[in-house]
């Protein structure tokens, strides 16, 4: 009798069924050594050999997590420092501007890129961070700019899409002007000094080019800072205007619509319940006929010229007047009237009514 594992078995079976015992043996000397249970460890060959049925492949079931959805958003640029110039928004060089943006919604992590250029020039690039607000339904963010040269100068504001926030973009641009001008030139910068002389109350017609009324009210600008006699506009007048520095001090502020000639500065100005509304040089009398000091009212209103040469003129104490007169210069040289030059006469004498204040005094 032969080992089942003889020689002799090896040449007499077939392989297959030499494979099976063998499997088999080793299966049985496997359950043996554990002491448990395996069939379910078995191959199919080796379960369907021993008489029982295999068991069903089955490929587990999984559930796919959802995420949420990407949060809409949008994007406002805004200049706060920024000057507007015919709806352009303008600046000079060097002059430190804010560029400020609003995100909604406000959503928590997010970032925005800044991109500025001039041309092919860049000026800045940055990455900043949105701010929440204080109720947190938006966000904000602020760039500080300063540039070095004019030109036309763009701006790029990206937001790049991530699980949170789907991507936008916004643009804004703003011109930086050649902070220099001289009489009979116009453009954006002329239009802009034109506005801030304005916005300080000196009168001067918006004409857009530097001309004779830019001139007087320039004037006007350097006596009330007490920088002397000057029409021109240099780097320090210029800084002056786009700071808002030069305010009329008024003596008076309860006089109510009444007219305020300050000899020291030689300015006149006009005044209605406690606010400035026009500023104007003025040419007070000369040492040998000084202008009379005190309060005093419009009492005569006449329009046109006089034999003498005085033109729309509103008395207000004696023969003392507000009149307009050629010449008005830059010094006291009247009679002691105060003199105004001719193309500012007719402004002043419309807004003056008979019985309006006028208060003459040096202020020191």
């Amino acid at each position: 009798m032969h080992s089942p594992l003889s020689p002799a078995t090896l040449h007499s079976e077939p392989p297959r069924l030499i494979y099976f015992r063998v499997m088999s043996r080793g299966l049985v000397r496997s359950i043996a050594c554990a002491g448990a249970t395996i069939a379910m460890a078995a191959t199919p060959a080796v379960a369907a050999a021993a008489g029982a049925k295999p068991s069903p492949k089955t490929t587990p079931t999984t559930t796919p997590a959802t995420s949420p959805a990407a949060a809409k958003g949008a994007m406002t640029l805004y200049l706060p420092d920024a000057f507007f110039v015919s709806r352009q928004a303008v600046t000079v060089p060097n002059r430190v501007i804010h560029l400020g943006g609003v995100v909604r919604p406000y959503v928590p992590g997010q970032w925005v890129n800044v991109k500025v250029f001039q041309g092919t020039h860049r000026v800045k690039i940055d990455r900043l961070r949105i701010k929440p607000s204080k109720n947190r339904k938006y966000g904000i963010f602020t760039e500080k700019l300063s540039v070095p040269r004019a030109g036309n100068t763009s701006v790029t504001i990206a937001h790049q899409k991530d699980a949170q926030q789907v991507g936008f973009v916004a643009r804004r641009s703003f011109d930086v002007l050649e902070p220099s001008a001289g009489p009979g030139a116009s453009g954006l910068f002329v239009q802009l000094m034109q506005q801030r002389l304005a916005a300080l109350h000196f009168y001067i017609p918006q004409t857009g080019v530097y001309d004779g009324g830019m001139r007087l009210a320039l004037d006007a600008y350097h006596r009330l800072l007490g920088h002397g006699v000057s029409q021109s506009l240099d780097g320090a007048t210029v800084s002056d205007l786009l700071n808002g520095v030069g305010e009329f001090h008024i003596r008076y502020p309860s006089h109510g619509r009444h007219a305020e000639g300050d000899l020291s500065r030689q300015v006149l100005a006009l005044i209605d319940q406690g606010k400035v509304v026009a500023l104007y040089p003025i040419s007070s009398g000369k040492p040998s006929t000084p202008t009379v000091l005190g309060s005093f009212h419009v009492y005569l209103k006449t329009p046109g010229y006089l034999p003498d040469g005085m033109y729309y003129s509103s008395f207000f104490t004696g023969g003392y007047a507000i009149h307009g007169f050629n010449p008005a210069p830059d010094y006291p040289a009247s009679h002691g009237c105060m003199r105004v030059p001719i193309v500012d006469a007719i402004s002043i004498y419309r807004w003056l009514n008979v019985g309006n204040g006028v208060d003459v005094y040096y202020e020191h």
